[in-house]
């Protein structure tokens, strides 16, 4: 791209428009990307941990993320981290340092955990909303045991379902800009309410609850059952946590000088820091006041008042994750779409864009609709299926730690720093990503555990 000497001083090295980012806007995108509805099951991750191994383990999950989202800010510019070639995607960023193979492996393990996160957000939506009828059927009859008001969460997972066929519509993330602001701004709504919540529930009690080992075996939980527990913990934990896969894309946003690299150093720095302190006092004062019975999505509990304070928080999970999930599913759409137009250049079903109006697209295509129905109706029916929040939040968590956190920065940071085999550097992050490898494996299977558990008692009753 040739750019005028009048105007060149309103693009980048590459021809693209000047880039803006600096520390503060950076770390706003990585701390609305982190908080989210993750931090729902803290409380409950903390519970079976204790009070020992919880906080150490989030400390613990912190430190990774924060020295692989460095060694990946590395990996921005290929050749060299100032004057490089730019990555303009975490696959981009993939593919350069590491190969076409690396870059087809990091696109399926992205696009599994896109429709992942698109199954997780439709469950945390037809369980939040089911909650605000338990807690405003609770009220009505003064504060009793809400087991006569428990319903089933199916058919609020099908009006979740049947509000994205409407939304997947929508043709692109130009066009969600509305959405996303909406979806980033109740994001914090609710993180923050929650948090109030629990510090309210904690002050009315005055005792701190829970024990050094978390979650008592006993009648309710067999000693298997306590490990599985813990495994599944660990990928509650990773699911709150994860955010590398959208770091390149945030970085292409930083300005420079001072380099990108810099930048990201300091922003990364302090957002996880911020993330932490927040999860920190989420999940401990979730515990302090629930104990064992701490809730796996906090908001659903009726343990909480003022109940409509509760209920705006539960309403601002279901507008958040009415966003959540078109911006995790429209890279998938894009993705398949882009490659069914050239496996198909010529069909007029893949290709052919008619000038019919939907809100918020301006073209209407056969093959968007049929395509993206057909996602949304299978994700939504898996939902239905298995509609355990922190099961699926944990297997999530478990699935795309390892991969995309840890795998993929640490070996491109190899393949750019050209560190040598067994050399000190070498040796400290293959042993980091291994010891990561096995903290997935474990999460993973006690997330499955906890899945196949949960079938079994819904069968039973």
């Amino acid at each position: 791209m040739t750019v005028p000497a009048e105007d060149a001083t309103f693009v980048d090295d590459d021809g693209r428009p000047r880039r803006t980012g600096g520390v503060w806007t950076t770390s706003a995108h990585i701390i609305t990307a982190v908080i989210g509805s993750g931090v729902l099951s803290l409380a409950w991750a903390v519970a079976q941990l204790g009070w020992i191994a919880g906080p150490i383990t989030m400390l613990c999950f912190a430190l990774v993320t924060y020295c692989t989202s460095t060694l990946l800010s590395y990996c921005y510019r290929s050749g060299d981290p100032v004057l490089g070639t730019r990555s303009y995607s975490y696959m981009d960023a993939v593919g350069s340092s590491l190969g076409k193979f690396h870059h087809k492996l990091c696109g399926c393990v992205q696009q599994f955990n896109l429709f992942g996160s698109a199954v997780g957000y439709t469950i945390a939506s037809g369980v939040n909303m089911l909650a605000i009828r338990q807690t405003n059927c609770v009220h009505r009859s003064g504060g009793v045991s809400s087991g006569a008001c428990s319903t089933n969460a199916s058919p609020y997972i099908i009006a979740f379902g049947v509000a994205q066929l409407i939304l997947s519509q929508i043709k692109n993330f130009g066009q969600l800009w509305w959405l996303s602001s909406v979806a980033a701004a109740m994001s914090f709504t609710y993180s923050f309410i929650g948090l109030g919540l629990e510090i309210a529930k904690f002050a009315s009690t005055g005792r701190i609850k829970g024990t050094i080992t978390g979650v008592s075996i006993g009648p309710t939980v067999t000693p298997v059952q306590k490990v599985w527990r813990v495994f599944q913990a660990l990928g509650n934990i990773a699911f709150a946590y994860s955010y590398n896969m959208i770091l390149i894309e945030i970085q292409d946003t930083v300005k420079s000088p001072p380099s990108e690299l810099e930048t990201m150093k300091v922003a990364n720095r302090f957002s996880v820091a911020v993330t932490t302190l927040f999860y920190m006092l989420c999940g401990c004062f979730g515990y302090a006041a629930f104990g064992d019975s701490s809730p796996g999505n906090l908001l659903t509990s009726t343990g909480l008042k003022p109940y409509w304070l509760l209920d705006i928080a539960n309403v601002a999970v279901v507008l958040h994750l009415l966003g959540a999930y078109q911006v995790y599913s429209q890279p998938l759409f894009a993705f398949v779409e882009e490659k069914a137009a050239k496996w198909f250049p010529d069909s007029r079903f893949v290709n052919k864009e008619t000038k019919i109006r939907l809100p918020g697209s301006s073209n209407f295509n056969m093959f968007r609709l049929v395509w993206r129905t057909v996602f949304v109706v299978v994700s939504t029916v898996i939902s239905v299926l298995v509609p355990f929040f922190n099961d699926v939040v944990g297997l999530l968590g478990a699935i795309g730690f390892w991969p995309l956190t840890v795998y993929f920065p640490v070996e491109m940071y190899i393949a750019e720093r050209k560190l040598a085999r067994w050399s000190r550097t070498w040796v400290l992050l293959k042993l980091l990503s291994f010891g990561c490898f096995v903290v997935t494996l474990v999460a993973a299977a006690g997330s499955v555990a906890g899945i196949i558990d949960d079938l079994k008692a819904s069968k039973g009753s």
